[in-house]
């Protein structure tokens, strides 16, 4: 499949210092800001609507929301860029890449550090770096939109709203932080731009800063508000290497001092070679702003000095920006793979036609009402299957008969799976779960008559306690008449997906369907939306609160009040980026596609083994579902950039899961758990992620951290066997004798043991 998964394992040592020597960050490390007034060829930021035109459709930025002063500094980096914001009316102010040639003092850096954003979707393209001796390196430059709607895209800097051609919409808009490495080894001379200008989503600049530094250097402290069961704080370090000389041998332990702080949990790297960067936790215990002593201690001793960096853990409020500073914990980060499930009144029908008019499953009762967006014809294969039937009318064959739900936990451990998420309410309202007096709408009252959430958590703490269990929860409702206050359309457009809030009318009869085991209640969010989720945070005990759709929500109050509650019981939880607010939001969930390249901010691709279906979908053929070839190659491709997978199937009515999908995930099972330390438990490599075609002689063009006399071996093929390898370049070759090339089925993974 040519992708090539290559574990770092083993011991490692020295970079030759001075015992003792100190660095402070100020001295040994510098930003170069690189001004681009000259370059701007753009107007983003304006003081009222229409005055600047940051898109093709005259959206802009306010400028009353943008940071104060003229210098921005990361939170995620510690670099600074040079910001000026709003420059005046009809002042450009930032610069559409057009394939433009910016020139920047010449010099040896590290890294590049960008401010960016794009227009209306994710967009990537390749940009070039000019060194001095006349070589040249491409690199990916890939971004997020500035405003995205119901799915929040979080940025470095988050404003709560953005201006359109004559009004002010309250959807967050963002600027996002771009690193890219460079060989510390080179003179930059210049950067050649990728040219949008005449692409449907162009990237803008913000701002550029050139990273410097001298020899191996803690970059970065960051303590973060992660912790473990004793309440340990994780602080996480950055530290770099621009060279010349390793760090490898027996490693660098790192530890943490500071008036009132004590590390309990050393970090640790075994190896980092020029060029690379590398990001380290440390545990600690105390609190306090102060100065803190990083401290490297092994093949190499050092010591750097931090000034007012914040230690400690703090209680979360429903204010922005303290739950911004909440993220996915390490056991996400690390879990990699994950079991998503749509089971509901919608699988009755269980039919979303064929592709290329396919649509979404689970949303056949929408469809059935909204012909002008209705491409798949619900409303004729609605009548010739089952007449007039109100859409409730499904609840009664909605059984759940065969369903055992210790085979479907089995299923997901069997398949490598390390957490699950259940649909416990789609946007048709009918809930999985005991909703209490909030609405009888659920399937306790109708239908299976049993609490399947319950049951399926029960199942999985006694028969596979390592599962992670997470719950999606559509916080609107299409039709539930409650939510009419809050109803929306996502465009202006008549086949606009939408959730009116108002009762439905049967298409064939005009009469207006039931919505039932609806209670008489006030306010949505408040006597619907928000109780149920408390419902899913404290009666189910869920690890991860898996929104969708956004929109009005009471979300700021429920996730200060549930962080707080988990962390006082040393649990850490996660929340998606679709609950409605930027702050809280731990993870990007980009849908039926990956990104292109790394992303440091972490993200989970959502997607079915139907092609386009998350709801069972009887008329897609078994050929069509995802094979154990297509999974693995899109688990390792997602990993290697920061990602994880989760992975959906869709039950029938009955309870069963599709044999064909079993067979699948069974058989990625038997691959993934021999290979499971290359996947889990891993993190991206700074530099690039490597793709390339196997054969005998294989060869990965990338500085990998490997020295002579390091073994390369084979894993998940049966015993660990060595394979032969030579430098080739600035990369290696790899000799794959016949019989480890057939035993690698679907990737080959190789471990790197270090011995030198």
């Amino acid at each position: 499949m040519g992708l090539v998964q290559l574990l770092v394992a083993g011991f490692a040592a020295g970079v030759a210092a001075v015992p003792g020597r100190r660095w402070d960050n100020k001295t040994s490390s510098e930003t170069i800001q690189i001004p681009l007034d000259s370059y701007f060829n753009n107007r983003g930021f304006g003081l009222v609507p229409g005055e600047a035109n940051f898109d093709q459709l005259n959206n802009s930025y306010s400028a009353l929301n943008l940071p104060i002063g003229e210098i921005y500094v990361s939170t995620k980096t510690n670099v600074s860029y040079l910001f000026p914001g709003y420059q005046g009316q009809n002042k450009r102010d930032n610069v559409v890449m057009a394939g433009q040639q910016i020139e920047v003092p010449s010099s040896p850096y590290f890294s590049l550090q960008m401010l960016v954003a794009t227009e209306s979707a994710g967009a990537a393209d390749n940009m070039t770096f000019e060194y001095t001796d006349g070589t040249s390196t491409l690199a990916e430059v890939r971004t997020n939109p500035y405003s995205s709607f119901l799915s929040i895209l979080k940025g470095e800097i988050v404003m709560p709203s953005y201006f359109t051609n004559n009004d002010t919409n309250f959807n967050t808009s963002h600027i996002f932080e771009y690193i890219g490495p460079l060989d510390p080894s080179k003179t930059l001379a210049s950067i050649t731009l990728p040219n949008t200008s005449n692409k449907t989503s162009r990237i803008h600049l913000f701002s550029m800063s050139l990273y410097k530094q001298d020899g191996v250097q803690a970059q970065f402290i960051r303590p973060t508000q992660k912790h473990d069961i004793n309440r340990v704080q994780t602080v996480e370090l950055i530290i770099g290497n621009s060279g010349p000389n390793w760090i490898s041998g027996s490693g660098v332990e790192v530890s943490i001092t500071a008036p009132g702080i004590k590390t309990v949990q050393p970090g640790y790297t075994k190896r980092l070679r020029p060029g690379d960067q590398k990001k380290i936790n440390v545990g600690v215990l105390g609190s306090g702003n102060v100065t803190a002593q990083v401290h490297f201690t092994g093949s190499m001793n050092a010591t750097f000095s931090a000034e007012n960096v914040s230690f400690g853990l703090d209680e979360y409020t429903s204010d922005f920006a303290s739950l911004s500073t909440h993220e996915s914990p390490e056991w996400f980060d690390q879990a990699k793979f994950g079991i998503f499930i749509h089971w509901g009144p919608y699988c009755v029908p269980g039919w979303g036609n064929s592709t290329p008019w396919e649509i979404y499953a689970e949303w056949y009762w929408w469809y059935n009402n909204h012909r002008n967006a209705d491409k798949a014809d619900v409303y004729n294969h609605q009548l010739e299957t089952f007449g007039g039937a109100n859409y409730d009318d499904f609840f009664t064959n909605f059984t759940a008969e065969n369903w055992d739900a210790k085979s479907w936990v089995d299923l997901i451990a069997d398949a490598g799976a390390q957490y699950f998420v259940i649909t416990t309410k789609h946007h048709d309202g009918f809930a999985m779960f005991d909703t209490e007096e909030t609405t009888h709408r659920n399937s306790l009252h109708y239908g299976p008559k049993r609490d399947i959430l319950r049951e399926l958590f029960d199942a999985a703490k006694s028969y596979q306690p390592q599962l992670r269990r997470g719950t999606y929860f559509s916080l609107p409702e299409w039709f539930n008449p409650l939510f009419g206050p809050y109803g929306f359309s996502q465009t202006s457009g008549p086949a606009s997906t939408s959730w009116p809030g108002i009762i439905a009318q049967n298409p064939y009869t005009g009469l207006a369907e039931p919505y039932t085991g609806a209670l008489n209640k006030s306010d949505f969010i408040v006597d619907l939306m928000v109780p149920q989720m408390e419902i899913l945070a404290y009666k189910y005990g869920t690890d991860i609160m898996w929104c969708d759709c956004g929109a009005a929500n009471g979300t700021a109050n429920f996730a200060a009040k549930w962080f707080n509650e988990a962390a006082s019981q040393g649990r850490q939880v996660t929340m998606n980026n679709r609950c409605g607010i930027a702050a809280g939001a731990d993870f990007d969930t980009p849908e039926y596609t990956t990104f292109s390249s790394i992303s440091e901010r972490k993200w989970e691709s959502n997607q079915g083994m139907d092609p386009y279906s998350y709801g069972y979908n009887r008329a897609t053929p078994p050929d069509l579902y995802m094979n154990a070839s297509t999974l693995i190659n899109s688990l390792v491709d997602m990993v290697s950039k920061n990602g994880n997978l989760l992975l959906d199937v869709g039950p029938k009515a009955d309870g069963t899961i599709d044999a064909t999908e079993i067979a699948h995930l069974l058989e990625a099972g038997t691959w993934i758990k021999p290979n499971a330390e290359a996947i889990f438990n891993t993190t991206y490599w700074f530099l690039t992620p490597e793709v390339g075609d196997p054969t005998e002689e294989f060869v990965i063009n990338a500085a990998l951290p490997i020295l002579e006399g390091d073994v390369i071996t084979m894993i998940g093929a049966g015993n660990d066997t060595e394979a032969a390898w030579t430098p080739e370049g600035e990369g290696i070759s790899i000799n794959v004798p016949s019989a480890l090339a057939n035993a690698g089925k679907y990737c080959w993974v190789f471990k790197i043991e270090y011995f030198a």
